[in-house]
């Protein structure tokens, strides 16, 4: 009789150590969906951070000629004027990707109107954004299941007859001219 309860002692010790696994897993997927929303807003803060700076910069040109930041360093102290001007505290590291390494959105006519994060993961959030990522939830209605972090871009536009919701190439520099192409 006391090899029968051996195994059923045996039992209850495997059965336990099923369910103490199960709810490992449990935890796991609980911390890492936690741990990406944690992510995803911190991301959210520095890139409208970013666009606040560059919209800063933009908007104070002390010339009167409104110019883009040449680089993100140009935000964290303005090289055009002589006192300390910052328009952002300091620059950020991208939290998804753990690195300072920017996606950056060229500006027409030169310079920098805005960032993104290099991130090929997929986001969880894709709607209920803040007016101004507004535009993130289009974008999540129109690429679906391919929607990365790549895809949110804090950008300035400044009326620069530029859509935000469309990722800008290097601007071409008008040819000289009246406006017109040269043949």
């Amino acid at each position: 009789m006391r090899n029968a309860q051996r195994g059923f002692s045996y039992l209850i010790v495997l059965f336990a150590v099923a369910l103490l696994g199960a709810g490992l897993a449990a935890t796991g997927t609980v911390w890492h969906t936690a741990n990406t929303r944690e992510k995803e807003t911190e991301l959210l803060f520095i890139g409208n951070a970013y666009r606040d700076a560059i919209r800063s910069f933009y908007e104070r040109t002390p010339s009167g000629v409104k110019a883009f930041p040449g680089s993100l360093k140009d935000l964290e102290k303005d090289p055009r004027v002589p006192a300390a001007m910052r328009h952002i505290r300091r620059l950020y590291r991208d939290p998804v990707t753990g690195t300072a390494d920017w996606g950056l959105i060229a500006a027409p006519g030169g310079g920098i109107m805005g960032v993104y994060s290099k991130s090929e993961a997929q986001p969880l959030k894709l709607a209920n954004f803040d007016l101004p990522n507004r535009i993130f939830e289009e974008r999540a209605m129109l690429l679906q299941e391919k929607m990365t972090y790549r895809d949110w871009q804090f950008a300035y536009p400044a009326g620069a007859g530029v859509d935000p919701r469309v990722p800008q190439a290097a601007p071409q520099l008008p040819q000289s001219g009246a406006g017109t192409p040269n043949p």
